[in-house]
C-alpha cells in the first residue's frame, strides 16, 4: 500500500482532525423513534443487543445475516435457493442465492401493484417548468407491462443491453422496470452526457436498443437530447431501435426504420402481466463510472444484488417505511437515481423525481418541493448544500418543512459549516443527517449515519450491518483509533459488482490487488476516540506537503470557514522541495474580490485551522467549480485543468467550461515554483 498513515496523522491530527476528535454529540434520537424503528425491530427479532452486535456477527456469518435480510424484506425467489453464498471461486467472484430464480421487478413492484399498497403512489414527479404527475403502483406496473410486452414483440430478452438515456422522469421508473421484466440488461446513463461520452458507453456494452428523450429543462432552457442521441448512435452501428420520450414536445428528427415514439410504441401494447424469473446472478445493469484515463468502468450487477443490497440500507440506515415519500437530488446515470428507484420500491415507499435546477427559478426550489410533496426522507450532496448556503436562510424559511424526518447525504466528505447549516436551518436541529458512503461497485453504502444512534457533525456511525469494514494500516493491518488509513471489506456481500464489463482483470487490479483477499476501496478513513467513523476524501485524491498528508475535505473545510468564502475546493501541486504544495480555489459569496489583502487573510485562516506546515501556497478565485449534477466537485479534473495535462472522461461533469477559467489560470501563474 503506498500511503504513510503515520504522516497523515502527523498531518493532519493536530489540526483538522483535533477538532473533528472533539466534536460533540449534536443530536441523539427520540426513544419513542428509536422504539419504532427497523433496526429495532431486526435486532429483536433475532435478539441481539445492539447494532454492534449486528454488525459483529453479520460480518462473522455473512449466509446468516443475509438469508435474514431476504426474509425480513420479503424478496420474491420464483425458485428458492439452495446455497445463500458460494466462495469457490474467490471473494472476488461470490455466488449468491445459488439455484434460486427471482426477477428484481416482482419484489419491487409487482406485488406492491397486486398487494395492499396497489393504490399508494410510487412516483411523484415535478420538472422544472413546473409539470407535475403521479402514478400508483398499480398503474407503475401496468405501464411497465405494457412496454415490456411491446419490447418483447421487437426481440428485446435475456441477452439485450438497452441504453437507457432519460432525465428523471415517470418513464425512466417504468423503463427499468420493463427491463429487467424481460431478463434484458440496461445501462443507465447520465442525461447530460455528449454524444461521445454516450456513444463510448453505447459501444463498451454492446447495446442495441436506447431509450431517449427529445429533451428536457435546465434553467429554463431546453436542452435537446434527441441530436445527441442521434450523433451518438451514427457511431454505434450495434443500435438499431431507438425509443424516444415525448418530455419537451418539440420538433426532433425521427428516422425511418430505427426510430419510435414511446407513446405508439405502447398504445397498442396489453398490460398483461409478466416477469420472468432468472437465476440470481443474472445481469440486470451495467453502470458506468468514469475512470481518470482509459475507457469507462462498467459495473456488472445482478437482479438481487444492488435493489437488495440498496433496499436494506433504506431500512436500516434511513428508516424508510411504506409510508415515506423519498426524494434524491440526483440522476439515472449516477448509481443514486437506481438505487433509490429500486431499493426505496422495494421497501413499498413513494418517490419524488425532480427534473431540473435546485436553484431555479429560485434558491428556494428544493425547500418548495420538499413542502410541496410532503417529502419525509431527502437526500442531497454536501457541495450542493454549500452552494445553497450562499443565498442565506430566507428561501429555507419561507417553506413549512416539517414533513422531514430523515435527512441524508452522499459523494463528498462535509464541511463542519456546512453540516450545522443543513441540521439547524433545513432540519430545524431534529432531522439526523444519514451521512452515507460507499459506491457505484458497492451497490450502496459501506459506512452510514443511523436514526438510532447519535451523531457528531461530519461523522458516520460506523459499518452498515453486513459491511465488514475495517481501516487498515499500511502494512495492511487494522490502524488503531486516531490512525488514518485505508477503508477496506473483509467479508463479502451480495451487491458488489460481479466485475467490470468485459474487464475482469481491471476489476480484481482496482480493489483486490494491495491486500490478499480483502476489499481497499480507495478512501482515507480514521475513527476517533468515541467510535464515530470519518472520511478524509479519496485516497488519490490526498494530498502530501512535506511529507504531511490530508485529505482535501480538510482544507476545504478550513477555507468556508472564512466569512467570505461560498465554497472551496483543495489540490496537490508538485513542488522540487516539498513534494506537493497545497494550491485553494475559492468561490466568493456575492460582493467579494479576492484581492491580495483577501488572499493573505485567507491564506491565514487556513493555517491557523491545518498548522503552519500545511499553509497553502495559493488561494485562486473562480466562479464556479467543477462540478457532476448531482453537486460532487471534479478534483481530479480541476488538477489537471490547473496543471496543464490530459482532462481524461470529462463527461460526467455539468459545467466543464469552470475548467478553462481555471487552466487559464495555471498558465498565466504557472504552477508554484
Amino acid at each position: 500500500m503506498a500511503h504513510d498513515p503515520e504522516a497523515a496523522a502527523a498531518g493532519s491530527g493536530a489540526s483538522e482532525l483535533a477538532q473533528l476528535f472533539s466534536g460533540r454529540i449534536a443530536w441523539r434520537p427520540n426513544p419513542k423513534v428509536v422504539r419504532q424503528a427497523n433496526l429495532t425491530r431486526f435486532l429483536a427479532t433475532w435478539e441481539l443487543a445492539d447494532l454492534n452486535a449486528l454488525r459483529q456477527r453479520a460480518a462473522a456469518h455473512p449466509e446468516w445475516f443475509w438469508d435474514a435480510v431476504v426474509k425480513d424484506i420479503g424478496w420474491h425467489f420464483a425458485k428458492p435457493y439452495d446455497e445463500v453464498l458460494d466462495l469457490s471461486r474467490g471473494p472476488q467472484w461470490p455466488r449468491w442465492f445459488s439455484g434460486g430464480t427471482t426477477n428484481l421487478a416482482s419484489t419491487c413492484l409487482d406485488r406492491h401493484a397486486t398487494g395492499p399498497l396497489r393504490n399508494r403512489l410510487a412516483v411523484i414527479w415535478e420538472g422544472e417548468e413546473g409539470a407535475v404527475s403521479k402514478l400508483t403502483y398499480r398503474e407503475l406496473f401496468q405501464e411497465a407491462n405494457r412496454l415490456a410486452n411491446a419490447m418483447a414483440a421487437l426481440g428485446v430478452g435475456p441477452g439485450t443491453v438497452v441504453g437507457l438515456y432519460l432525465p428523471m422522469i415517470p418513464e425512466a421508473v417504468v423503463a427499468t422496470y420493463a427491463v429487467a421484466k424481460l431478463g434484458a440488461a440496461y445501462v443507465p446513463l447520465f442525461s447530460g452526457y455528449g454524444a461521445e461520452a454516450l456513444a463510448t458507453r453505447l459501444q463498451d456494452a454492446g447495446a442495441s436498443w436506447l431509450i431517449c428523450a427529445d429533451g428536457f429543462y435546465r434553467r429554463g432552457r431546453r436542452v435537446d437530447m434527441k441530436n445527441v442521441a442521434d450523433q451518438a448512435v451514427a457511431a454505434c452501428p450495434g443500435v438499431h431501435t431507438t425509443v424516444v420520450v415525448n418530455r419537451t414536445g418539440h420538433a426532433v428528427p425521427m428516422v425511418a426504420g430505427r426510430d419510435r415514439w414511446w407513446r405508439e410504441l405502447v398504445a397498442e401494447a396489453a398490460a398483461t402481466p409478466r416477469t420472468e424469473p432468472v437465476d440470481s446472478e443474472h445481469p440486470f445493469m451495467v453502470i458506468y463510472t468514469s475512470g481518470t484515463s482509459g475507457r469507462p468502468k462498467g459495473a456488472v450487477h445482478v437482479h438481487p444484488g444492488f435493489p437488495l443490497k440498496a433496499a436494506q440500507d433504506l431500512l436500516h440506515c434511513f428508516d424508510l417505511k411504506s409510508s415515506d415519500t423519498l426524494f434524491w437530488l440526483t440522476d439515472m446515470g449516477w448509481m443514486m437515481g437506481p438505487w433509490e428507484v429500486l431499493g426505496g420500491m422495494a421497501l413499498g415507499a413513494t418517490l419524488l423525481m425532480y427534473d431540473g435546477s435546485p436553484d431555479y427559478p429560485g434558491p428556494d426550489r428544493l425547500w418548495s418541493l420538499v413542502e410541496r410533496h410532503g417529502v419525509t426522507v431527502m437526500g442531497i450532496s454536501p457541495t450542493a448544500i454549500r452552494s445553497l448556503m450562499a443565498s442565506g436562510t430566507a428561501p429555507v424559511q419561507q417553506h413549512d418543512l416539517s414533513s422531514l424526518r430523515i435527512l441524508g447525504s452522499t459523494g463528498e466528505p462535509w464541511t463542519p459549516e456546512a453540516w450545522e447549516w443543513f441540521f439547524q436551518e433545513v432540519g430545524a436541529a431534529r432531522c439526523p443527517i444519514i451521512n452515507y458512503s460507499g459506491g457505484t461497485e458497492i451497490s450502496g453504502g459501506i459506512l452510514s449515519g443511523f436514526p438510532t444512534e447519535p451523531q457528531k457533525p461530519c461523522s458516520f456511525g460506523g459499518p452498515v450491518p453486513g459491511m465488514a469494514a475495517v481501516i487498515l494500516d499500511e502494512a495492511g493491518q487494522p490502524a488503531p483509533p486516531g490512525t488514518v488509513g485505508e477503508l477496506a471489506l473483509q467479508a463479502p456481500w451480495p451487491g458488489v459488482t460481479r466485475g467490470f464489463w468485459q474487464d475482469p482483470e481491471r476489476y480484481e487490479d482496482t480493489y483486490w490487488s494491495r491486500v490478499p483477499g480483502t476489499w481497499v476501496h480507495g478512501d482515507f478513513a480514521v475513527v476517533d476516540g468515541d467510535g464515530f467513523w470519518y472520511i478524509l476524501g479519496r485516497s488519490d485524491d490526498t494530498i502530501k506537503v512535506a511529507g504531511k498528508r490530508l485529505g482535501p475535505a480538510e482544507a476545504e473545510g478550513a477555507l468556508t470557514a472564512h466569512p467570505a468564502v461560498s465554497e472551496a475546493a483543495a489540490i496537490g501541486v508538485p513542488h522540487a522541495v516539498k513534494g506537493e504544495v497545497l494550491v485553494l480555489f475559492a468561490v466568493l459569496h456575492a460582493g467579494r474580490r479576492l484581492d491580495r489583502a483577501l488572499e493573505a487573510e485567507l491564506l491565514a485562516t487556513v493555517a491557523g485551522h491545518l498548522g503552519k506546515a500545511l499553509k497553502p501556497d495559493r488561494v485562486h478565485g473562480v466562479a464556479e467549480l467543477p462540478k457532476t449534477r448531482n453537486g460532487k466537485v471534479v478534483r481530479r479534473a480541476l488538477k489537471a485543468a490547473y496543471l496543464g495535462r490530459d482532462l481524461g472522461d470529462v463527461s460526467s461533469i455539468e459545467n466543464v467550461d469552470a475548467l478553462k477559467a481555471v487552466a487559464q489560470l495555471g498558465a498565466a501563474g504557472g504552477p508554484p515554483a
